[in-house]
């Protein structure tokens, strides 16, 4: 056998050994899921759990290869999932009820936030306690929030009126300002997000929705509805990395979560103190009764219908919903 012959082999046998290469590595890559889950907002202490999942490539291992976007808004990130433009959305669930009513087809996956998180904002040094504390004060409330609806049921659960308390509507824009610079005594919010923006100008806790008795959901997973049957794989992987990464921070990782956090948005300059505060206000508000004992995610349907009944309340939704219309617990074991 030749020189000529033998290199020819050789090459013959390295070009197969490139193409086997080549075949593997375009398996590994087919093998991952690409999937897009964007937030409600720019960056803030909830959005904690993704990053460090993503950072600790804990959605690579499950085999899922997630892009995390920054929205809009919970309302314009819920719409882009029924339109199909992205694969699962990080939302209040509170907006997607009225989304579904209007005939959005989504529906929510896992519910992080189940004890809501909106309710008033109100300064520590008022020793403010209950709404009948705020009677004859001032308070702010956002035009056009998705919170302002609400407003009426919040009194009445309260043991108040409108007649009671005075409001002052603003910009959502010009909140922090108003409340900040001590012009009222109280701003309607979710008080896990705002409270911690104003910690140095003016601490603040809040009365929240569900001290009343009125609970509306707040951050969870959308998904178009079809994906619940279509991509049952695919979700039940993302689900399980969302729990793990909950499980994790709730074991003492909050520090790890919001550096994982500052270090895949780096160029936005994040306060780490606001957004470490947001986290660890929100945190308390992850579990409602009807949920104790049951893992991250898991949604109780005596909350969506105690959720639905304050929505027929203020008209935000039409009588004769189930609560089965809005949620599934299909992806997070009992």
């Amino acid at each position: 056998m030749n020189t000529a012959h033998l290199l020819s082999n050789a090459l013959r046998k390295a070009a197969a050994g490139a193409a086997c290469a080549l075949a593997f590595l375009s398996f590994g890559a087919a093998a991952q899921d690409k999937v897009t889950i964007m937030t409600d907002w720019s960056p803030h202490g909830m959005h904690a759990g993704l990053h460090l999942a993503v950072h600790k490539g804990w959605f690579k291992d499950a085999g899922v290869n997630v892009e995390v976007l920054d929205g809009k808004g919970s309302v314009s990130t819920i719409q882009q999932v029924a339109a199909g433009k992205i694969d699962i959305g990080f939302a209040q669930l509170g907006a997607m009820a009225p989304a579904v009513a209007n005939g959005l087809p989504v529906t929510s996956i896992m519910g992080f936030v189940r004890a809501g998180d909106n309710g008033l904002i109100v300064p520590i040094a008022g020793k403010y306690k209950t709404l009948k504390d705020l009677v004859g004060k001032k308070i702010v409330v956002p035009n056009g929030a998705a919170t302002a609806p609400f407003l009426d049921a919040f009194f009445k659960a309260g043991g108040v009126s409108r007649s009671d308390i005075q409001v002052v509507n603003v910009d959502s824009q010009a909140m922090v300002a108003t409340y900040g610079s001590g012009q009222v005594e109280g701003a309607l919010s979710t008080v896990a997000f705002f409270a911690p923006i104003v910690s140095d100008t003016r601490p603040s806790t809040g009365i929240l929705f569900a001290d009343v008795g009125l609970r509306i959901p707040g951050y969870g997973l959308v998904v178009a509805k079809d994906a619940v049957d279509k991509r049952t794989d695919l979700l039940n992987k993302v689900v399980a990395v969302n729990k793990r990464v909950w499980d994790y921070i709730f074991s003492g990782k909050e520090d790890e979560a919001i550096d994982a956090m500052l270090a895949q948005r780096a160029g936005l300059r994040l306060d780490r103190k606001v957004m470490l505060g947001q986290l660890k206000m929100y945190m308390p508000l992850f579990a409602t009764p009807a949920t104790k004992g049951q893992p991250i995610g898991w949604q109780a349907e005596s909350d969506w219908q105690d959720a639905l009944k304050a929505m027929e309340q203020v008209s935000m939704i039409k009588p004769g919903w189930k609560s089965a219309d809005f949620y599934t617990n299909k992806f997070v074991p009992k």
